[in-house]
């Protein structure tokens, strides 16, 4: 008997949708680590079956014994043929079997262009069908699923198809060419070390870089500043000079000599109110910048947590670059549900309350997906961490609907025998949404004492402050992916992935972002001699160019054509220049190389290093002295290890295991865990930098 086939992204997502659409029995099929569903809707059976993302993948066409570049004759293969993806097999061979008897398929991946690709290469490759129907939903809630089912397209899109298949294409050819030509450059001179990087790593790198150069020569210059403290209405007050910097030292002395031991007059009041409107709704980018900035979530577990919400039916697709929430959603509906949760309940009653609910909206749009937005089911076994991710995200999808914040700024000028000083007051007088999102909501309060024109100021003192100009701040992982989003660089889906490859590769390092000696050498070797892979406008153009794609305006094979012209120009320069990138390189790894395998000064003088042992196949930390020192530690086997920057109170390096699967854990080989680290005395100033 026939049936129709219905494919989703993922295992979860496939259940939910079978539970939403079956009106009969579920039957769970299939192994247990690999299941399908079995269902009836409307006396037709249905089989709903998961795929785990990609099924497919691009690669080589036919591999040579050795790396040669440049190369462009690719196909798709599926992902199990890689050992370290052979777990997908079982999903692979649940397609394969079903599609036999299937007469009518239906596509129920992430409406975006990744889930567009996964869907329709599992259709052409493994159902050996061409084109199907498509449901396309935001939240994987029973209302939705049923509606996207009944109201699904009677074509897949083609035209995500088609952009999503540029963009694998494109970055398969700069990724692979590319990286290759920068590992053959080091082991043509005689070293080894793979290297990458990709059509998005290269300028995502070199704007790091940039502004780590301008931190490395910015050059301080003095200033002083005039600062008087005393007591106004009952009140102690701070307030500084008119001037604010004083470039000349002679100028701000004299102007300490007009007010030594004076009192002062206040001579002027301003006060201005003003309304500070409602955040936006969510898009991903600023979901991750605001996690960031209040948990200190890097992008991609951000990124992870959002999706295991979406997954649990508790927030809609998170992967949206759109600030705007239709009424089609139902504010109401979702208000309603919320309010059954406690923690929300009085917000939501005060909104539920008006006449009108209207959302607070950006500019940014999705022709895919709203913003994101809580769907108002309760929370059932998830973890700490998505739960203030999730708490994050009701709070700011109540806060849009709330009315503006009413604040006041005071402006008190400060006569001194002639000299002028500036006292500024700011607080809020009615919060509105700030109590919506609260406590997330953080805005400075500075309050005055209620004044008038023509009262005494009591000067205690004034203050010359000695100091000098600051260099810019670097980047977080916060402020980079706005600048990565400002300059068309990724999209919303891979632009913490990419950050996230910087740091694996060990061109990153640290929350408030360092570029290492390698990721130098690798981005300023590029710069020198092959400028237009570390530019981002290239890939700005090449963008832009698959949004023509989208949009019907270009043609797949004519972007992919001028990929590969520009990459054959690029690559005959690079192999111009081999040699000089290759040493340039060697150099560094060589010096990066010693940093993340020392450990520390042994107690007879000798450095401890990591060792990798040719005999046992074992490694350890011994001493560069031995056989006259024997000392050494006993190293973790499995995983990444690597020295890290942070000591232990001993004075040693500490080292950072990295294992599959797992989360990262730090030690000291002489004293054991992380609880012995040393507080830095600067990490409130760092953690204040990166989030301005």
């Amino acid at each position: 008997m026939s049936y129709t086939l219905i494919i989703s992204e993922k295992p979860t997502a496939a259940k939910r949708i079978a539970q939403a659409l079956s009106t009969g029995e579920l039957k769970k099929l299939g192994r247990k680590d690999a299941p399908y569903y079995k269902i009836t809707r409307a006396g037709k059976e249905i089989v709903v079956v998961p795929a785990v993302g990609h099924l497919f993948v691009l690669d080589e066409k036919e591999k040579g014994a050795r790396w040669t570049y440049p190369v462009f004759s690719v196909d798709w293969k599926p992902t199990f043929q890689k050992k370290e993806n052979l777990w997908s097999k079982k999903y692979y061979q649940n397609i394969t079997s079903l599609a036999k008897k299937a007469n009518d398929f239906v596509s129920a991946c992430d409406y975006d262009v990744e889930g567009s690709v996964i869907s329709y290469n599992i259709l052409r490759f493994i159902c050996g069908v061409k084109d199907g129907k498509r449901m396309k939903f935001s939240t994987l809630t029973p209302p939705d699923l049923v509606e996207a089912y009944e109201n699904s397209s009677p074509h897949l899109d083609f035209s995500q198809i088609e952009a999503g298949l540029t963009r694998h294409y494109m970055d398969w050819y700069f990724g692979i060419n590319i990286s290759r030509a920068l590992t053959l450059s080091v082991e043509h001179v005689g070293g080894f070390w793979t290297l990458s990087t990709g059509r998005v790593q290269g300028p995502t790198l070199n704007i790091l870089e940039e502004r780590q150069k301008e931190i490395m020569k910015f050059k301080p210059v003095p200033f002083w500043q005039l600062e008087l403290h005393g007591v106004l209405g009952g009140k102690k007050i701070a307030a500084l000079h008119e001037k604010d910097k004083f470039w000349k030292k002679d100028e701000v002395e004299e102007a300490m000599g007009n007010c030594k031991d004076k009192d002062g007059v206040v001579d002027k009041v301003e006060k201005k109110e003003h309304k500070q409107y409602p955040p936006f709704p969510f898009d991903l980018t600023t979901l991750q910048r605001e996690a960031y900035n209040r948990f200190g979530y890097s992008p991609k577990q951000t990124m992870d947590m959002a999706q295991g919400l979406y997954e649990h039916a508790l927030i809609s697709y998170p992967r949206t670059s759109s600030q705007k929430l239709p009424a089609k959603i139902g504010y109401k509906n979702i208000l309603k549900k919320l309010s059954g949760q406690k923690k929300y309940e009085e917000l939501c009653e005060k909104l539920l309350g008006r006449k009108f609910l209207r959302p607070n909206e950006g500019k940014k749009e999705d022709p895919a997906h709203p913003a994101i937005f809580p769907t108002g089911n309760k929370p059932k076994k998830i973890n700490r961490y998505q739960m203030k991710v999730y708490d994050l995200i009701v709070k700011r999808f109540l806060a849009v609907f709330a009315d503006p914040a009413l604040r006041e700024q005071v402006r008190v000028e400060i006569k001194v025998d002639g000299e002028t000083f500036l006292a500024h007051g700011i607080r809020t007088l009615k919060p509105n949404w700030i109590d919506f999102y609260k406590p997330y909501a953080v805005f400075k309060e500075e309050i005055l004492p209620d004044v008038s024109k023509g009262d005494e100021v009591k000067v205690d003192e004034i203050l010359i402050l000695d100091k000098e100009t600051e260099p810019p701040s670097r980047y977080s992982q916060a402020s980079i992916l706005k600048e990565m989003e400002n300059l068309g660089l990724g999209t919303k889906a891979t632009r913490a992935h990419i950050l996230q490859t910087l740091y694996d590769r060990g061109y990153i390092r640290e929350r408030s972002i360092q570029v290492t000696d390698l990721g130098e050498a690798v981005v300023n070797a590029l710069g020198k001699y092959c400028p237009e892979i570390v530019s981002p406008d290239l890939t700005k153009k090449f963008e832009s160019d698959m949004e023509l794609v989208e949009n019907g305006k270009k043609s797949r094979e004519e972007i992919l054509e001028d990929v590969e012209k520009e990459l054959v120009n690029i690559l005959a320069n690079f192999k111009e220049h081999e040699k000089h990138i290759g040493e340039e390189i060697l150099k560094a790894i060589k010096e990066y190389e010693k940093k993340i395998h020392t450990v520390g000064k042994c107690e007879c003088g000798g450095e401890l290093k990591i060792i990798h042992s040719r005999r046992t196949g074992k490694r350890f930390v011994g001493c560069s002295n031995y056989p006259k020192c024997t000392n050494s530690y006993p190293l973790p086997q499995h995983g990444y290890i690597e020295v890290i920057s942070r000591e232990c109170k001993c004075g040693l390096n500490l080292i950072q295991v990295k294992a599959k699967g797992k989360r990262p854990w730090r030690f000291c080989i002489k004293c054991g865990f992380e609880t012995k680290l040393k507080k830095k005395k600067d990490s409130k100033d760092v953690k204040k930098k990166e989030e301005k």
